[in-house]
């Protein structure tokens, strides 16, 4: 489980990438969120309730072209490097940007579930993914599956146009999830196979028995052009134990 509240940079591998008969990333937002304004993150700053030293600000900078230049979480600095519009590098000694870091998650399913379903819109609606329990009857860890069911709002994914900007986007648009070959990266399948276009509002977890372990509820103000720039993150887990953060986007003007 993870436990730390952290908002981590991306990390991208190179792989040789073949075009695919199904819609892109980019259609498949398009065709979920319409002709949406492209907004792009200046900033996401995130505060508990309960505990201060949880706090963490992370800042964006892009470069003269419009791609993303610097992530800085404030204990870590990613820098993209490019060649024209081409990323060819990313320092960064931290793991990939992922939805459940941002909302305090212990689980890591997007990052390493299976989609077993899609909603209407295309999005990942519910994940499986492994995780290890304690057998009381053998007194061993056992990897057991586990569910992660999401539901989203009718708004984008606020970090669509930043990752479309670091070219993450414009990678995962060659990916096909119909050929499974060896020449494509296992990574760059899986962020692809979970790759959210609109915004999630509720995350449930459940055990193998179907019972709930942990829930995350996110209640989004949003602006004019539909895009979130406030969320009151409400989690809890089966003891019942609650935690509350604020999470503030600002976006580049």
């Amino acid at each position: 489980m993870k436990n730390n509240l952290k908002f981590l940079p991306i990390a991208l591998a190179s792989a040789f990438i073949f075009s695919c008969e199904k819609d892109t990333v980019s259609e498949e937002f398009d065709n979920a969120n319409g002709d949406v304004q492209e907004k792009k993150l200046e900033s996401v700053a995130v505060s508990s309730v309960k505990d201060p030293q949880e706090n963490s600000l992370i800042t964006l900078t892009y470069n003269a072209n419009g791609s993303l230049s610097t992530i800085n979480t404030g204990e870590d600095a990613s820098l993209f490097v490019y060649e024209g519009e081409e990323l060819t590098n990313v320092t960064s000694g931290e793991d990939n940007l992922a939805v459940e870091e941002l909302y305090q998650s212990p689980y890591d399913a997007f990052e390493t579930g299976d989609v077993k379903l899609y909603d209407a819109n295309g999005n990942p609606s519910l994940i499986e993914f492994f995780e290890e329990d304690f057998n009381y009857d053998n007194s061993e860890y056992e990897m057991m599956i586990y569910t992660a069911e999401i539901t989203y709002d009718e708004a984008p994914n606020p970090f669509f146009y930043t990752l479309k900007a670091a070219g993450l986007v414009s990678i995962l648009d060659n990916i096909d999830l119909n050929f499974s070959g060896n020449a494509q990266s296992t990574e760059l399948l899986k962020a692809r196979e979970l790759f959210p276009l609109n915004n999630p509002s509720q995350i449930i977890y459940k055990n193998p028995e179907g019972e709930i372990e942990y829930t995350i509820k996110m209640d989004y103000e949003y602006d004019a052009a539909n895009y979130a720039t406030k969320a009151t993150v409400t989690s809890s887990g089966s003891d019942n134990a609650t935690e509350i953060y604020e999470v503030v986007f600002t976006y580049v003007e």
